[in-house]
């Protein structure tokens, strides 16, 4: 369960993450509602944030023209909580870890 890096692809999550972007993911990281996550889906995995409604959770994207998923399998279907963001340039560095 080391951290490791993906490169975001496409807006989806613009203006938080964009297309470019490099995050880390940790595997261990804390699970909440409202924290940005990376989970497994039928398509492949997404990079979305993670909304809970009593026991129920779904992925949520920035973008409002994209419909929210639900987690089918509750949070079994996380891959791990995004950690760190890094742009092209330094002002585009981003902890959520803190």
């Amino acid at each position: 369960s080391e951290p490791f890096a993906l490169r975001v692809v496409g807006n989806d999550m613009a203006p938080e993450f964009e297309d470019g972007h490099l995050v880390i993911i940790d595997p261990g990281g804390h699970v909440a509602s409202g924290c940005y996550v990376v989970a497994r889906q039928p398509s492949g995995m997404i990079l979305r944030q993670l909304i809970g409604e009593g026991d129920a959770w779904r992925l949520h994207a920035l973008d409002p023209s994209i419909v929210d998923v639900p987690l089918e399998n509750g949070l079994a279907d996380i891959v791990g909580v995004i950690s760190q963001r890094a742009g092209t340039r330094r002002n585009q560095h981003k902890r959520y870890d803190v």
